[in-house]
């Protein structure tokens, strides 16, 4: 065991720790979630991409020596490589604005980076948490530019996602290009349409929602990293906070740039309110196309029917062969989760005061769960739904030869007063609108027959040109 003293007095850290001992006195306060930092594998990343491009901004402005710098972004490129992850252990929610977050990623760079020096852990005096590590800094600059660092992370990863859904989709559309089914408003019976045509306006649906996230990706590069405490830079050498975000930029790859004003930028959280409002618009729409693709294969045998999902599991503890549209369902949950955390978001963000906001880990918390749990959501609708979908051809046909519908298709020909006279014959018989449609000296049944095809009753203007 090692001994580390802070001002409120001394602690015993276990001698395996990298932590010391303000991330020891933040886990003994925030025993909330029971969900430690290291849950968060791109915010640990961010934190060692912002510490590596301080070291390298601090050594030159002076402020640390090249043994120091040298050795802290050796520890900095080892998180980025994803050891010593496990010793963040800070509980994600917390009080003091993520000042315990930034005191973990200070403590366990150090303790790191003096064994990179051939040191025990807690020699301070070579390599200190605070007075090399946290160097010309506030948490209050370097945690909200690791959140928006990890949070454009998280973006890319989204947006990954989304394509490769998309693509699952327009797949599906070129496939079922030549199938013709009714669509439905209200849930009831509408016009003729073609199952391909469905598809394409789920891929439709996310690929706008992919440029909004990717168009909205901006706001998290600009930074208030050099603004250190309220934005003022107090503490950080002249030049300081142009050459930290030049580093940062370049180690990341993430075009980070500076805020225009740096106390603006240190209390308004604004940025992160717009990407959950983002994230919110897309589950409620990943969420209405679940919705769809479980209506459309609601049965097999007393629904609607139209496709068959790839069956993944059973369905039922007490019901034999049933098998329910778990993938769907699960996204349906995930995007419940985001349209929650938007909630949370946008009171965190209201809640801030004056020149910070305290309820800045709330915030990476909600958006990283938001960010991580819709990419692994897409991914699996993706891979174990959208790809192995199949069109019930037998009933979809069925349907179309039966569905009394068709006549909608028909007014431009002739005209409405005919078409509902040929609605109404068929509901009240139950024949087909082709036989009725002879029988009442309208239409030739062959006549009819020749216009129930995809491309006349789904094309504009196709049925005009007759």
């Amino acid at each position: 065991m090692r001994q580390e003293q802070d001002f409120l007095g001394i602690k015993t850290i276990p001698p395996d720790a990298y932590w010391g001992v303000h991330t020891a006195r933040a886990v003994e306060n925030f025993p909330i979630t029971g969900q430690s930092v290291s849950r968060m594998p791109q915010l640990v990343r961010a934190f060692a991409f912002v510490k590596k491009a301080a070291a390298q901004a601090n050594l030159q402005m002076g402020a640390i020596d090249a043994t120091q710098a040298d050795a802290i972004s050796k520890a900095c490129d080892d998180l980025i490589a994803g050891q010593l992850h496990e010793q963040f252990v800070v509980d994600v929610i917390q009080g003091g604005a993520g000042t315990s977050t930034n005191m973990n990623a200070n403590e366990v760079i150090a303790n790191r980076a003096l064994e990179h020096l051939g040191l025990e852990k807690g020699r301070y005096d070579v390599i200190h948490p605070n007075d090399h590590v946290n160097a010309s800094q506030s948490t209050n600059d370097a945690y909200p530019t690791a959140v928006k660092i990890a949070t454009y992370f998280g973006i890319q990863d989204l947006l990954a996602a989304l394509a490769a859904l998309r693509s699952a989709f327009e797949t599906k559309a070129q496939e079922f290009a030549p199938i013709l089914k009714i669509g439905r408003t209200q849930l009831q019976d509408a016009v003729p349409m073609t199952l391909g045509q469905e598809f394409t306006a789920f891929a439709a649906m996310i690929a706008d929602d992919e440029k909004r996230l990717r168009e909205s990706a901006y706001l998290m590069a600009e930074v208030n990293m050099g603004g250190t405490a309220i934005g003022t830079g107090i503490n950080a050498p002249v030049g300081y906070a142009d050459a930290v975000v030049a580093a940062l930029a370049k180690i990341s790859g993430v075009p980070v740039v500076k805020a225009g004003d740096l106390i603006a930028a240190t209390s308004d959280t604004g940025g992160f309110v717009d990407i959950s409002g983002i994230l919110k618009r897309i589950a409620s729409k990943l969420s209405k196309i679940s919705n769809d693709l479980r209506l459309l294969s609601s049965g097999p045998q007393a629904g609607v029917g139209d496709i068959k999902l790839p069956a993944r599991q059973a369905g039922s503890s007490i019901m034999p062969g049933k098998v329910n549209p778990v993938i769907p369902e699960v996204m349906n949950q995930v995007c419940f989760e985001v349209i929650g955390n938007d909630v949370a978001i946008t009171m965190a963000s209201e809640a801030g005061q004056l020149q910070l906001n305290a309820f800045e880990p709330l915030m990476a918390w909600a958006l990283h769960q938001s960010l991580s749990h819709l990419s692994r959501a897409c991914h699996t609708l993706q891979v174990n739904c959208v790809e192995g979908i199949v069109a019930n051809t037998s009933l979809l046909d069925e349907r179309i030869a039966e569905s009394v519908t068709l006549v909608t298709a028909l007014n431009p020909l002739i005209g409405y007063e005919k078409s509902a006279s040929i609605a109404k014959t068929a509901i009240a018989s139950g024949k087909r609108i082709a036989i009725v449609a002879q029988e009442l000296g309208i239409m030739s049944e062959a006549d009819m027959q020749k216009l129930l095809v995809a491309d006349k009753l789904t094309t504009p203007g196709a049925l005009n040109a007759v």
